[in-house]
């Protein structure tokens, strides 16, 4: 495999293809300073076999920081703690890069304390930045080079200059952001200035340059216009080209969700080839197949493998065993959307991820544990039982493993879903994990096995308010509906969280007339932007698709439905099923009592492979 393949890049050898890229974390300290958390992190993904970790996009100053505990390359005071986190990745054989940054415009002064700066005072989000002064780019110049030359104190191996993603020094490249008259109009200037001044300040590092091959919004760069800017930059201070795309704009070009394909940026990297550099790419590259086949077909020499390495940081070396590795299912929910609201990233695949610098349960004399509910909380906590050393069985009502998370993953927006049902069956296999499917628990079952554990992980049951004609043969479940779906040219989903709202898209999808009905004023508010983005794009945009938000369903009848907007109510006569998406109540599991220790699930100790 080319995956496997070493790679000379700069003054340093790549051991493999694979990179862990920057990737924000929200693990520093409020001043910018390296965690022990950050360190286990990046040491568990170098352990895992990466050949080039990098940090976050690491700011150069303090107001280009864009996240309240995101890492700093800013003063002398960091430079200790990326010395030991440069000696961690060293031990175990990957290099450590530091990629450099400086949020610009979308910086949020409530998270930096300084109004945001821009080359033009183009604003963002309705907050307008300030427009620099031509002796201030100046100034950013040095900040960069003075951030390179902390990080090279500090044993740092690859410097990578951020001028993708709508951040700073892409904010100049792009006429969309970069309105000045001065001499910084050129729109490669202040990036060509950026760097020789880190090739003055850091001349033994190894230098790479992050572009978003296109901006992805109609007034911003498009990919030839991003080539054609690039032409005119020093690349021979270059030593890599690390193609990405995107701007905040277009945040789905940046972190893309599980619905798109795999390796999808992978032609336009190849358009990057004619600069005589190494290229990598990032986009959607979660399988050792994807990869390979990016790198066998000659688009890159590299492969930026962020997400995937997120819920496995043991993905490289079990790719490159010829095995499958725990998958990534592109849902966007904890590794990009939690930084929404300025959390530290987690994961929904894995629950081990972010917490790598806590010790793992103590070892216990093995037990006969019992696993009630097979969807992913009950998998998980049956494999964690199993590496542990326990006995474990896992029983199921369904004839299948998955419970709910079964039902997503027969969506059309969520491709990837079962993968890590696939991977699960694989493990109850591997760690013999008794599986009984069709299996209820009772008294007198558990009684019979007589565990010394049982773990419920039942799940819940939908919940119906209680309105009149809640209980008429055209109101469904949703998880009723989607597991015995209905022939239909109309459907009205009562309720837009954010399963009611993959049930809308995937009905609107099929060519079904949809009706989405929601109390609040927000589809899905407990969903991120990156997650839910693409799904609001295309209900909005559908002529099929009816969306009355703040509208409260208050009765149903044969063909009418009683709705409440804005103080008013009125029936509107309905045609086709209704659907209800309004919340989960716990399900109850009455095993009796025993001898037993009932542990919840989400309780129970997780446990490293």
């Amino acid at each position: 495999m080319l995956l496997g393949r070493p790679l000379r890049v700069g003054r340093h050898e790549l051991r493999n293809r694979v990179v862990s890229p920057p990737m924000e974390r929200n693990y520093g300290t409020t001043d910018g300073r390296v965690t022990d958390r950050y360190v286990a992190y990046l040491r568990a993904r170098a352990a895992g076999g990466a050949a080039l970790v990098f940090t976050e996009a690491t700011y150069v100053r303090a107001d280009g920081r864009g996240r309240v505990r995101q890492l700093g390359a800013h003063g002398d005071h960091v430079i200790a703690g990326l010395r030991v986190l440069a000696g961690a990745v060293h031990a175990e054989g990957a290099l450590l890069g530091v990629e450099l940054n400086h949020a610009g415009r979308v910086g949020d002064p409530a998270v930096c304390g300084f109004q945001p700066v821009a080359p033009s005072a183009v604003p963002f989000r309705g907050r307008p930045p300030r427009e620099l002064e031509t002796t201030e780019v100046g100034d950013l110049v040095d900040a960069f080079a003075a951030a390179a030359r902390r990080c090279a104190d500090a044993g740092v191996d690859v410097l990578e200059i951020h001028a993708a993603h709508g951040y700073l020094i892409h904010q100049f490249l792009s006429p969309r952001t970069n309105r000045r008259t001065d001499r910084y109009g050129d729109p490669a200037l202040f990036l060509t200035e950026i760097l020789q001044s880190v090739r003055r300040s850091a001349p033994h590092t190894t230098v790479f340059l992050r572009l978003s091959a296109f901006e992805g919004v109609p007034d911003g760069l498009d990919a030839d216009a991003t080539l054609a800017v690039t032409e005119r930059l020093p690349l021979n201070l270059v030593d890599a080209l690390d193609i990405s795309a995107g701007c905040y704009e277009a945040g789905e070009w940046m972190v893309q969700p599980g619905e798109i394909q795999r390796g999808v940026l992978a032609p336009y990297a190849a358009r990057f080839r004619r600069f005589g550099k190494p290229v990598g790419v990032a986009g959607r590259i979660v399988t050792g197949e994807s990869a390979e086949t990016i790198l066998q077909s000659g688009a890159a020499d590299l492969v930026a493998v962020g997400r995937a390495q997120h819920a496995d940081p043991q993905w490289v070396a079990t790719t490159l065993a010829g095995e499958h590795p725990r998958p990534c299912i592109g849902c966007n929910q904890g590794c990009i959307d939690s930084l929404h609201t300025q959390q530290p990233i987690w994961c929904v695949v894995n629950p081990r991820t972010g917490r790598e610098h806590l010790a793992p349960a103590p070892p216990v004399p093995s037990r006969r544990v019992l696993v009630i509910g097979a969807g992913v909380a009950g998998l998980e906590a049956a494999r964690s039982a199993a590496l542990a050393g326990h006995v474990v069985s896992l029983w199921e009502a369904e004839p299948v493993i998955g419970g709910a998370f079964r039902l997503a993953a027969a969506l059309a927006g969520k491709p990837e879903f079962g993968r890590l049902l696939d991977w699960y069956a694989a493990e109850l296999v591997r760690l013999s994990v008794e599986l009984r499917l069709s299996t209820r628990a009772d008294a007198t079952t558990v009684t019979r096995l007589a565990p010394d554990i049982v773990v419920p992980a039942v799940g819940g049951t939908g919940v119906r308010p209680p309105i009149p004609g809640i209980d008429h043969p055209r109101v469904h479940d949703l998880d009723d509906w989607l597991r015995h779906p209905r022939t239909s040219d109309r459907v009205t989903v009562w309720g837009a969280d954010r399963v009611g709202l993959a049930l809308a898209d995937a009905a609107a999808t099929a060519g079904c007339r949809t009706t989405l009905i929601s109390a609040g004023s927000e589809l899905a508010p407990e969903a991120g932007p990156r997650e839910k983005g693409l799904t609001v794009r295309r209900l909005a945009g559908s002529p099929g698709v009816e969306i009355r938000l703040e509208t409260t369903l208050e009765a149903i009848e044969e063909h009418h439905l009683l709705l409440g907007h804005a103080g008013r109510r009125q029936w509107t006569r309905i045609a086709g099923p209704v659907v209800v998406s309004q919340g989960v109540t716990p399900r109850h599991l009455d095993i009796g009592t025993g001898p037993w220790q009932v542990v919840p699930a989400g309780e129970w100790p997780q446990v490293t492979r």
